[in-house]
């Protein structure tokens, strides 16, 4: 009797504990899309739960517990779509999507029909939506809006080769060494417009950097600039000391190259469609990151095509190890004479599936495998195939801190996964810190600061004019006829 006497106190805790209510009061609200001049396809800001006792929520509270409205005074039937996606670890992301601008639009946030935190959270003034072409005339002052970085260090690392650019010159240059065998997209951007003239067989991507250059004058006005885009997988300018390096900007850096590097054109386009026509990106992955880590299979997991021998060798490894890895090919094309081999072919696993294994494989494809960002963003721990190819966010990731490292020809692979499985609280660490990176640098606020970075960094080397050179067609802005554009920018000096 005495010993249970002493045992319940603690049952009783752990019981009022467990029944902790979220309060509307404590609750915390944050984030760019609850911000006036911050304008992107799809704003978003995070909630995080809670309770009345000022401790945060680490597991979901129930993906229905909150309610967002968001209206505006000055049009009763404003057109904005809502999501409210529950990261399942106390925390929600909320993202809106407007189909026209408003005026002081209102964000109320209810827990029981209690207002949260310090909502109604108003945006005053003019908010505009994704199809307004009203630039902010001030770059700087944009960044600051924008809460932009200072630099980012790919950028810093890329240019230091071009002491000085010469538009002219490159012209010539550069479509004399690569315009025939490669095909290149040759861009101006004068007075804000875009300008295009294309060279070689394959430019179809083209419409992946049209749609984001137009996406980005909308919200800013660019410097004058000319530069040429390589729309292959590869990147084209090998590090030759001897050789004057010419700026090419790629998707994809590799360690032999000295290209340009820009986020790939998957991230980009995951960015500008947000809650359009893409299912897969940067915020929709992390509302379907399946069960909690205790709950997840204790094997690493990969789906993908045979774009790369060493995806053979995986498929190889894990039919002797299934214990330990699963990996199979959905489509075969490089190797098609070794599918007797290597097949048969599995049916495509839907991404936010993967999620249900506590290890994700990364290992490249033709170059670098552009889906990274969304491994990093779930909340399973990635290993990452050692490469000679990078994106333009690699150089802020670190090994064991981000992902755990595995060589080139997948040789301690199973090593690296045993020690996952033998340290489980330190591998888990390492997925919680590979997803707050993806978190914090991969949104589609980082990749618009990026770009701009980037071509104000670019422009600044420019030693000649930028000019519309004959054959470049103007690349016209969407009309928007039903939802037109009111633009009330204030012209401001460029000097904050």
């Amino acid at each position: 009797i005495k010993l249970l006497l002493v045992l319940m106190p603690c049952i009783i805790f752990m019981t009022r504990r467990s029944k902790a209510a979220p309060s509307a009061s404590k609750t915390l609200i944050w984030g760019p899309g609850l911000e006036t001049n911050i304008v992107l396809p799809a704003r978003f800001f995070f909630i995080q739960t809670v309770d009345s006792t000022g401790r945060n929520f680490t597991t979901s509270p129930g993906e229905k517990t909150f309610e967002v409205k968001i209206t505006s005074p000055t049009d009763p039937y404003a057109r904005i779509w809502i999501q409210i996606l529950d990261r399942n670890d106390g925390s929600f992301l909320v993202r809106y999507r407007m189909y026209a601008s408003y005026t002081d639009l209102h964000i109320q946030i209810l827990l029981k029909d209690k207002l949260v935190a310090k909502s109604p959270y108003v945006l005053k003034g003019a908010v505009y939506h994704e199809s307004c072409d009203c630039p902010e005339p001030s770059g700087a002052l944009w960044e600051k809006n924008m809460h932009c970085p200072a630099s980012f260090s790919q950028i810093e690392s890329d240019l230091s080769v071009f002491p000085s650019v010469d538009p002219d010159h490159n012209t010539h240059e550069i479509l004399k060494r690569f315009g025939k065998r490669h095909s290149l997209c040759h861009y101006t951007i004068k007075n804000n417009q875009v300008y295009i003239k294309t060279h070689g067989e394959h430019v179809g991507f083209r419409i992946f950097m049209d749609a984001f250059l137009l996406s980005l004058t909308r919200k800013v006005k660019l410097p004058d600039i000319e530069f040429f885009v390589n729309l292959g997988d590869w990147p084209l300018e090998k590090r030759q000391a001897s050789e004057k390096p010419s700026p090419i900007f790629s998707w994809c850096g590799s360690n032999d190259t000295q290209d340009i590097v820009m986020p790939t054109y998957d991230l980009t386009e995951s960015v500008l469609e947000t809650m359009g026509r893409v299912s897969l990106d940067m915020m929709s992955v992390q509302g379907h990151t399946g069960s909690v880590w205790e709950q997840k299979i204790s094997k690493a997991f990969w789906r993908g095509r045979d774009s790369r021998k060493e995806r053979l060798e995986l498929v190889k490894l894990a039919r002797a190890n299934p214990d330990m890895l699963d990996a199979a090919l959905t489509n075969f094309f490089f190797f098609k004479h070794d599918e007797s081999l290597y097949g048969p072919l599995v049916k495509h696993v839907s991404f936010f599936d993967f999620f249900k294994y506590k290890y994700q494989i990364n290992v490249d494809g033709t170059v670098a495998a552009y889906r990274l960002p969304y491994l990093l963003a779930g909340d399973s721990v990635v290993f990452k195939h050692d490469s000679i190819y990078y994106e333009h966010f690699y150089k802020q990731l670190q090994p064991w801190v981000h992902y755990i490292p595995f060589k080139a020809d997948l040789s301690d692979l199973l090593e690296k996964i045993q020690w996952a499985r033998d340290h489980d609280e330190e591998a888990k660490r390492i997925a919680l810190a590979g997803q707050q990176f993806a978190r914090t640098h991969l949104m589609g606020n980082s990749i618009f600061c990026y770009y701009f970075k980037l071509f104000q960094k670019y422009a600044e080397l420019q030693v000649t004019e930028p000019k519309v050179r004959d054959g470049m067609e103007l690349v016209e802005q969407p009309k928007d006829e039903l939802f037109p554009c009111y633009c009330a920018r204030k012209k401001v000096r460029d000097e904050l």
